[in-house]
């Protein structure tokens, strides 16, 4: 096969989303390969993927613009950046790596060197084998859809040109110049770049880092220590080799007072599954429940993604004596509860101008923790990059928004940071719980309490189990639970919601006496999301597209009370479908229902 056809071929099985360019660059062994070799066609892509980054910048208006660079721990993280150093530098734009790198601490980076442009080397979540590419500017966020659009559109050009792909071949035969040999000597997954920009790294993400945990009150900084000294505090994490070994949160932690501990803290050296849900928190839930043993401080541990912008969590539940894994979902929730009460025990709650930006398959849980704060909640479609730049348009319209995300994936992005940290979500929990009542003001925890109208669940010697147990009681899908997940054979996501409509209007007309009956569901809605823009009230579900659709049903009350939603992943070849309801009973009859309808509407058997 030439090899114009073979960089065809692996191609098209990549995703190019606003979210990341993924796909499998393993030369063998597929999406769980762990070679760290890539083909010739995948060396290509990347050098295509650089060259294509370097005349976008230069569009900006920078002859010679500075491109910062980073991966992952994945075994071909090394092979890509080898390949895409020697293309930007050909193009006129000057380098500086930091070798291994978390994502947020190469966008904390970028936003303190100002005038450059990055390239992130990750798959993020997805298995060990994948690896893609992340691009963004100095404001320290990925590049806005429309703009991720441009640079998509120009690499497609790009390597659909065979006389440019006979160009791309080239750099696969040079030799790597000296500052490159300099640059690539160490073994094997790590290596150190100039030392001197991994400093330049490690010290921007600490500076962000404190700016994000107490919005520049010191006042807060000084309160959380004198907490934690009073009450010591313990974290554990499970590294799972990722890029975070190599960061900053050992160092940070230790230097609020706070005890740390870590498993699986070899860089590289990945355990388990990379997605940090479900069985992927066990060994960090057993490792908190020995830490706990030996030191009662500890109560909560954390597992990170591979580029470590995200992480979910486990925690130490006093009532049940053991350790349990949180929810992606409840992990959210308890960010947004203590980041809003940090407002209130400021003082820096507006009144009417506070808002939560969010996702659309966020749980409603979300806009009754808002509500309590007298905060907004908007959402966008699935995407960080669309819920950062939905917070933008936001706060220029005057809105203070502290917190922001996407809840269906857990962790959260606390403004100035343009980016989710499992770091910064870790912090959300250490102020609740050390920002406690004292000498006759209110802590965090009693804020929510008060604000939320349930004083009398508020005591002083609570734990992180007794504010989860004061959330709104919702129970939501798990994005990653295998009832989410649908292979439909439907390329065209409009008609197949426009299909859908047609069978839940059936449904709902059978079906509307018994949903007013047995859950108080009284009427619904639906919402298609697009990028930053949400249309409620829309009367043709194809309206959605290739966007997020949602359904929400309200009680009496005008309150909505549950949801359905749907989209298919523009990071993974799924459909993905979701419910939220008031428990876990009525969400399992929920979601049964919604893989009933859009199995029908995509023509597939279904089966009883």
């Amino acid at each position: 096969m030439a090899v114009q056809d073979k960089v065809q071929t692996a191609l098209s099985t990549m995703i190019l989303s606003h979210s990341g360019w993924r796909g499998i660059f393993a030369a063998r062994g597929g999406g769980e390969g762990r070679t760290g070799k890539i083909s010739a066609a995948q060396q290509i892509i990347a050098i295509g993927a650089a060259a294509a980054f370097a005349d976008y910048l230069r569009g900006l208006g920078n002859d010679q613009p500075l491109v910062l660079t980073g991966c992952d721990t994945r075994p071909t993280g090394r092979a890509i950046v080898d390949a895409i150093i020697p293309v930007l530098s050909a193009c006129g734009c000057r380098v500086h790596s930091a070798g291994v790198t978390a994502a947020p601490e190469i966008m904390a980076w970028a936003r303190s060197v100002g005038n450059c442009g990055f390239v992130y080397v990750s798959a993020s979540h997805n298995p060990i084998g994948h690896n893609g590419f992340k691009f963004g500017l100095a404001d320290g966020g990925v590049l806005p859809a429309d703009e991720t659009a441009k640079l998509t559109a120009h690499f497609r050009s790009l390597m659909a040109d065979p006389a440019g792909i006979a160009r791309l071949e080239k750099f696969i035969a040079d030799e790597p110049s000296a500052a490159q040999q300099e640059m690539f000597t160490a073994e094997p997954a790590v290596w150190p770049g100039y030392p001197d920009y991994k400093k330049e790294a490690i010290d921007a993400y600490s500076r962000l880092s404190g700016e994000v945990a107490w919005n520049n009150n010191n006042g807060i900084a000084e309160a959380l220590k004198r907490g934690i000294a009073e009450k010591p505090l313990g974290v554990c994490c499970d590294f799972n080799g990722s890029a975070r070994c190599v960061s900053i949160d050992r160092e940070f932690f230790n230097g609020l007072g706070i005890q740390f501990a870590a498993i699986n803290a070899e860089p590289g050296a990945i355990a388990h599954r990379i997605v940090p849900e479900g069985e992927s928190l066990e060994p960090c839930r057993a490792f908190l429940e020995e830490q706990h043993r030996r030191d009662p401080a500890f109560v909560l541990g954390y597992v990170p993604d591979c580029d470590g912008d995200r992480g979910n969590l486990v925690i130490w539940d006093n009532n049940l004596q053991q350790a349990r894994a949180l929810e992606a979902q409840e992990v959210f929730a308890l960010a947004c509860a203590a980041e809003l009460a940090q407002l209130a025990w400021t003082g820096a709650l507006h009144g009417g101008k506070t808002a939560v930006a969010v996702n659309d398959p966020t749980s409603l849980r979300i806009d009754h923790i808002a509500e309590a704060f007298g905060a907004a909640v908007f959402r966008a479609e699935v995407g960080e990059a669309n819920v950062v730049g939905l917070a933008r348009k936001l706060r220029e319209s005057g809105y203070t928004v502290r917190i922001l995300g996407e809840g269906s994936a857990g962790g959260n992005i606390t403004h100035p940071s343009a980016v989710r940290d499992p770091l910064h979500t870790v912090l959300a929990l250490a102020k609740i719980l050390s920002l406690r009542s004292k000498d006759g003001k209110p802590g965090l925890f009693e804020l929510w309490c008060n604000a939320s109208g349930q004083p009398e669940r508020y005591y002083p010697d609570f734990d992180l189990a007794d504010v989860i147990a004061s959330l709104p009681p919702f129970a939501t899908t798990g994005a990653y639970s295998p009832e989410a997940v649908l292979n439909v054979t439907s390329a065209d996501h409009g008609a197949l919601k426009s299909r859908y409509q047609k069978i839940f209007l059936r449904e709902w007309e059978e079906r509307a006496n018994e949903l007013k009956a047995r859950y108080g569901i009284h009427y619904w809605e639906a919402a298609a999301y697009n990028g930053i823009e949400e249309k409620k009230g829309i009367t043709d579900f194809g309206e959605a597209g290739a966007g997020g659709l949602k359904i929400c049903f309200f009680n009496a009350n005008n309150k909505a009370i549950a949801s359905l939603w749907m989209r298919g992943s523009a990071t993974e070849p799924v459909f993905r479908i979701m419910a939220d309801a008031p428990d876990r009973r009525i969400e399992r009859e929920l979601i049964d229902w919604q893989r009933r309808m859009v199995m029908e509407a995509d023509n597939q058997p279904v089966r009883s």
